[in-house]
């Protein structure tokens, strides 16, 4: 009887560092899989910007959270410049919410 207790509680002791291994290699994963979300819809964004011709993908700059939520930053000649940015952004699927910080570069 004293065996199979002790048994049991060296079986247990083995298991339990490899659960919790378990449970740090999904949350990895999950991490990698939210990065590489984020990079997608930065990646198309930057796509767009690079197509269209009144908006200059290297002067704004996007940033993507793992919530979809895109901020532009970065400068713009005009107004209508930084709109289009937006619209561009707002446009992307995967994106939830775009925050607009792009300053206007002076005439």
């Amino acid at each position: 009887m004293k065996t199979r207790i002790a048994a049991t509680l060296v079986m247990a002791a083995l298991i339990v560092p490899i659960t919790g291994y378990a449970a740090d290699m999904k949350s990895i994963t999950e991490s990698v899989k939210e990065n590489v979300g984020d990079a997608v819809i930065t990646a198309k964004i930057k796509a767009e910007y690079a197509k269209d011709k009144e908006v200059s993908a290297l002067k704004v700059k996007v940033d993507t959270d793992n919530k979809g939520v895109v901020t532009l930053s970065g400068s713009a000649g005009s107004r209508a410049e930084a709109d289009k940015a937006v619209k561009i952004a707002r446009g992307t699927k995967g994106v939830s919410l775009v925050k607009d910080e792009i300053t206007l570069l002076p005439k």
